[in-house]
């Protein structure tokens, strides 16, 4: 029996060096304001416990609807916290992991038990319970250093490197002039069209405000983030409904609806422009 406790607290030192390395990757925690195995938001005071407990291990935590704009644009920046209950009528068994932008587990928790009948009062300890095993890792975060152009491996590969070389025209037109006044020989080479074909312009990717942008609640307004996501617009409230102030191309310019559709007004060289665009909140 001694040597079994032995295993399991050498088992759970390992386990958390190697947890403390993985996770020293990511800047934020993001704490979902409904988590899926609850039918309310914030049931038990699910979401505000695990955003405590996480702030008090010392990380960056934040909730799934007031991201930072280097998170909302870069997802990858982030750790998404979810809680699985299995929990019976005799006790109450809860387990946070935590989940990359890839939705791959990076770090799961030991069980988290509580016997008390009051169901607020079992999930606190529950909660309080599955946090210890944070307590043998100090969070720091320390960003993936990336290769620089320097240090990156050279690769050469010679793949259709024939059908690269420019063909010599087969003709060229020459422009002589022989007069007393002027004599000039001129050879005049073919330049290459930059006129694209229609059937080639229906394979270009469309532009940002043809796309469906997603609008993120940020302080004093929203931002428009497409699917990449990157951030296209920043949009500040104002005191009538479903107006909006906001930048483009350098100007002053409004987003409204009219009707069941967004537009972008703005004014260029003394004339109004309206571009349609496809926004869900």
């Amino acid at each position: 029996m001694k040597t079994n406790w032995i295993f399991l607290i050498m088992f759970a030192m390992v386990m958390g060096v190697n947890a403390q390395g993985s996770l020293n990757e990511y800047k934020y925690i993001v704490v979902p304001k409904k988590f899926a195995a609850f039918k309310g938001e914030n049931k038990f005071q699910t979401s505000t416990l695990t955003k405590f407990y996480f702030t008090k291990a010392g990380f960056t935590v934040v909730y799934d609807d007031e991201m930072p704009m280097d998170l909302a644009t870069n997802r990858c920046l982030g750790l998404i916290a979810d809680i699985l209950d299995d929990s019976s009528m005799l006790s109450t068994k809860v387990t946070i992991t935590l989940k990359n932008c890839k939705n791959e587990e990076v770090f799961r928790t030991l069980v988290g038990k509580s016997k008390l009948k009051d169901y607020n009062d079992a999930y606190r300890e529950a909660i309080q319970d599955a946090f210890r095993s944070f307590s043998n890792i100090n969070y720091s975060y320390q960003p993936k250093e990336e290769t620089s152009k320097e240090d990156a491996p050279i690769i050469i590969s010679f793949k259709d490197d024939v059908k690269n070389i420019k063909k010599k025209p087969d003709s060229l037109v020459v422009e002589q002039k022989a007069t007393l006044e002027e004599q000039v020989y001129k050879s005049v080479e073919p330049v290459p069209s930059n006129i694209v074909k229609a059937e080639e312009k229906k394979h270009m990717s469309p532009t940002w405000h043809e796309s469906l942008l997603y609008a993120q609640p940020v302080e004093n307004g929203y931002q428009l983030v497409d699917s990449t996501p990157k951030v296209v617009l920043r949009l500040e409230a104002t005191s009538i409904d479903n107006i909006f102030l906001t930048k483009y191309q350098g100007n002053s310019a409004m987003i409204f609806k009219k009707g069941e559709q967004w537009f972008l007004e703005y004014s260029e060289n003394g004339e109004k422009h309206q571009i349609e665009l496809q926004i869900k909140f």
